[in-house]
């Protein structure tokens, strides 16, 4: 080791307070980095797993294809392994006790696809031929069909068809009846003979509507016949933003008619067919990142720039001493290594320690709140460490080098005497009159401190700036991630739904029958009712307004043709719903005055281009009526128009609503009033819905399908909110432990530097002491400081902060289109923390100064 580098290593331990503040400060930095690059390996990992757990693990599905085509596929460079899997056809239950689903459903899977596709056995083995089976448990506890071990069974096999179409039907496709008989047949009839070898779990991938209980067969690859069709589920070896053009060519040079991608497993990947959904990932990813980078690089480099001018006359004494600008620019570098050697390894160890400690509270109440399969897991991958690593270095290295390379060029006099820090020329530190006439003589002290030493200055201001930025800009960040999502999904808030198929009302003993069901905690009922508008121009959708601009045509008399989706509450949903939105219930039900609440705003996903928009469905006002018809009967002639005044306006969506799309409009009504704007005609079309919330989906559905109610549909969504809500859960979670994080962080910066700031300025504290300045005085002059660096770091941080907050918008508006608003309630938040934390920063240091001995102080050299 050189001369140089041990006396460096010899003025650390010397001035041990500041080199353990800077300590401190990389550790920070480099945990923060570990938490933020953990939590997003680890996330992602828990959400793979459960939709390898909900779906199957694959990424590209090949359907109906030949004998030689599986070879082609196979033998292809990128496919791991491949799962055959062949859809059979449906085979009616003899003896099923469930009128709506009256078939058994066969489906074949090779080995691969049994582990492949999460078939879970409960009681004997899986199927090693084609003439073994095994059978669903809601076979024996649904359709009260009971079978052994061992049973042989005959079944005729044929596929779905509805009279008049030549297009089978699948497990998606609900049972076609209508009056209580079946309106579809099984044709092309095979017979197949089986032996019961097992029993499984209900498959998650069967839905609640599908006709037939699903029961699996074998299907052995090396002897598929020439003519047969089998579908290949292919895990790749490496999952790339390639694998879609790859799949695509294969397909393209094979003759493969139908590619298929497993789209939830491969978002979580970070991985996208969609250019819009690609682009916005790349793009918030890289802004992201920015903001951790910079983040981090003013929290290190305050740390070391803090205290350039204290360093500096050390680096002047060795250069007065033959030390070159070379040698005193690495003195400053090893500095930062030697740092670095000792921060990176503690910050790695305290980011993981403080991210595992979380994830075993996140563990408890993800598991409580929606019963996942999957747990949380801390995931420490060599990449994830790797780019800790790597970001961490390159973050030191840029603290380092600009402090290092000022060092180097200041010369052996300035250094010692610090005449390039502090500036005491008149024009320097002049200070408006105004100041002292309002703030006192003690404010204008405080002010040309910091103008007599403008790099420390500047140092404690980059830091607040910073500080407010990446707050804001990662608030806004985390809440246009949830709208995003939120604009993504279906929006179900139900487990159950009942209706019937025939448009016929539930009636109220049936209803009560089904409410009163053990586990249902919660029911509405929505009656549909579909209307007509005529709107203004001038109040239509903005989307709408362009439209109009390109074809004149769509207007009548300026007016636009609206449609209306009427939706009748019972009465206690309605008064709770009521309540929700502020609305008056007994104008609701007046009969007299009718009256709706409005939803006007709405979310739609635009085929053409892809994206999801948010917007405003109609321009109205409270108090304003609507006038509601029919545009025109069977019989050709117009309706008579009904008057609606608007209640109140929402956006907040009451259980089991489906929002209309663009040119669309839903209203939510008392049954009372949809009883007065439906005339007979219209009642006989009204459509009624149950929805139910219950502790056990499963075990409810059941129960309702045991009543035998004839053209009863019971669609159980439970799988698709558990679904929703999870990954709402998670993003919030995500979303609040960043913030968290960045707040700390934050605080952590300012504290950091401010304290510094002022232990470096002890003698000069000292020095006012010395000549008279009281305690009080002392008080009035750092709060003028606080007040001071608040404004000037809000006067900076929110414009940048509003800058960065418009690019992370024009990020997401790859993909969804929604209002660009402000967040008043986190700047407000973050104008309030400024001034609290950085008065507090200067309290508690100064503080610490009062305590300072004045002789002691003035002869300090080091911190």
């Amino acid at each position: 080791m050189n001369i140089v580098n041990t006396l460096t290593i010899r003025h650390l331990k010397q001035n041990k307070r500041r080199t353990l503040v800077t300590i401190i400060g990389v550790i920070i930095s480099v945990a923060m980095v570990t938490a933020v690059a953990t939590l997003v390996f680890s996330f992602s990992d828990l959400m793979i797993r459960q939709a390898i757990a909900d779906t199957g693990e694959w990424h590209v599905r090949y359907q109906d294809i030949t004998k030689e085509q599986l070879a082609a596929i196979k033998g292809d460079d990128a496919t791991k392994t491949v799962a055959i899997t062949r859809d059979l056809g449906y085979a009616p239950l003899e003896g099923g006790q469930n009128p709506n689903k009256p078939y058994l459903f066969i489906k074949e899977y090779n080995a691969q696809g049994f582990a492949q596709f999460q078939v879970e056995l409960s009681k004997g083995r899986l199927p090693h031929t084609d003439k073994e089976v095994v059978i669903s448990e809601p076979v024996a506890t649904n359709a009260k069909v009971k079978y052994e071990i061992g049973d042989r069974l005959t079944l005729r096999i044929g596929e779905r068809f509805e009279q008049g179409s030549d297009q089978p039907l699948d497990q998606t496709e609900m049972l076609r009846r209508e009056d209580g008989k079946l309106t579809e047949t099984l044709q092309q009839i095979k017979t197949k003979e089986y032996t019961v070898v097992g029993f499984i779990k209900r498959p998650v991938w069967e839905s609640a509507w599908a006709p037939g209980y699903t029961i699996i067969s074998y299907v052995d690859d090396n002897i598929i016949g020439t003519n047969d069709r089998v579908d290949a589920s292919v895990v790749l070896r490496s999952v790339n933003p390639s694998l879609f053009s790859h799949a695509e060519d294969l397909a393209t040079k094979n003759q493969i008619e139908t590619v298929q991608y497993n789209n939830g497993l491969l978002r979580y990947y970070g991985l996208s067919k969609s250019e819009a959904s690609y682009s916005m990932m790349f793009s918030l990813s890289a802004i992201i990142m920015a903001v951790i980078m910079i983040g981090s690089v003013s929290l290190i480099y305050n740390a070391f720039a803090i205290s350039v001018s204290e360093r500096s006359r050390h680096l002047g004494m060795l250069a007065s001493v033959g030390a070159t600008k070379r040698q005193k620019r690495n003195s400053v570098l090893f500095e930062g290594v030697v740092i670095g050697l000792i921060s990176i390894p503690i910050g790695i160890l305290c980011g993981l320690a403080g991210i595992g400690i979380t994830f075993g509270f996140m563990n408890t109440m993800i598991e409580g709140a929606l019963w996942t399969t999957e747990k949380l897991r801390l995931i420490v991958t060599p990449l994830s460490l790797l780019i800790v690593c790597v970001v961490s270095m390159l973050t030191i290295f840029i603290s380092t080098y600009l402090p290092a390379i000022k060092a180097s060029k200041v010369s052996a006099m300035d250094a010692i005497r610090q005449t390039t820090d502090i500036k005491l020329t008149a024009k320097a530190v002049k200070t408006s009159k105004f100041i002292r006439k309002l703030f006192g003589i003690e404010a204008e002290i405080g002010l040309k401190n910091l103008k007599r030493n403008k790099r420390r200055y500047h140092a404690i201001l980059f830091s607040l700036v910073i500080s407010i930025v990446l707050f804001l800009s990662v608030s806004f960040f985390t809440a246009g991630m949830r709208q995003s999502l939120e604009l993504s999904q279906e929006g179900v808030k139900y487990d159950i739904e009942v209706s019937y198929s025939n448009g016929k009302r539930i009636d109220d003993r049936l209803m009560q029958s089904i409410v009163s069901l053990n586990g249902v905690t919660e029911y509405n009922v929505i009656q549909e009712l579909y209307k007509n508008a005529w709107v203004d121009a001038a109040n239509i959708a903005d989307e709408l307004q362009e439209k109009v601009k390109k074809d004149k045509s769509l207007l009548q008399d300026g007016k636009y043709p609206y449609d209306i989706k009427i939706h009748a509450l019972n009465d206690s949903s309605l008064q709770a719903y009521a309540k929700a939105v502020g609305a008056d219930y007994e104008q609701l039900t007046d009969p007299d005055h009718p009256a709706a609440i409005v939803m006007d705003t709405i979310h739609y996903k635009d085929m053409d281009t892809g994206k999801y928009i948010h917007t405003k469905a109609i321009y109205t006002n409270v108090g304003q009526s609507m006038e509601l018809t029919n545009f025109y009967k069977e019989n050709g002639e117009k309706t008579k128009a009904n008057k609606v005044i608007v209640a109140v306006l929402t956006d907040q969506v009451p259980m089991g609503m489906n929002m209309t799309g663009l040119g669309g409009l839903n209203m939510i009504v008392s049954e009372r009033v949809m009883n007065l704007l439906a005339d007979d005609e219209d009642l006989a079309n009204v459509s009624t819905y149950l929805h139910l919330k219950s502790t056990e989906p499963m075990r409810t559905q059941q129960e309702i399908e045991e009543m035998h109610e004839t053209n009863l549909n019971v669609n159980n969504v439970y799988q698709s909110r558990k679904s929703e809500e999870q990954q709402i859960l998670l993003m919030s979670v995500f979303s609040y432990g960043f913030i968290v994080l960045i707040s700390a962080i934050s605080i952590a910066n300012i504290f950091n530097t401010i304290s510094t700031g002022l232990s470096l300025r002890k003698r000069e504290f000292a020095m006012l002491k010395s000549v008279g300045m009281t305690q009080k005085g002392f008080a009035k002059m750092m709060n003028y400081e606080s007040i001071f660096y608040g404004a000037k770091s809000l006067m900076f941080g929110l414009p940048v902060s509003f800058v960065l907050m418009v690019l992370i918008y024009r990020a997401f508006a790859n993909k969804f289109s929604y209002g660009f608003t402000l967040p008043w309630m986190s700047i407000l938040s973050v104008i309030v923390a400024v001034f609290a934390i950085v008065g507090s920063a200067i309290v508690y240091s100064g503080a610490k100064v009062k305590k300072e001995n004045i002789i002691d102080a003035l002869k300090q050299e080091n911190i």
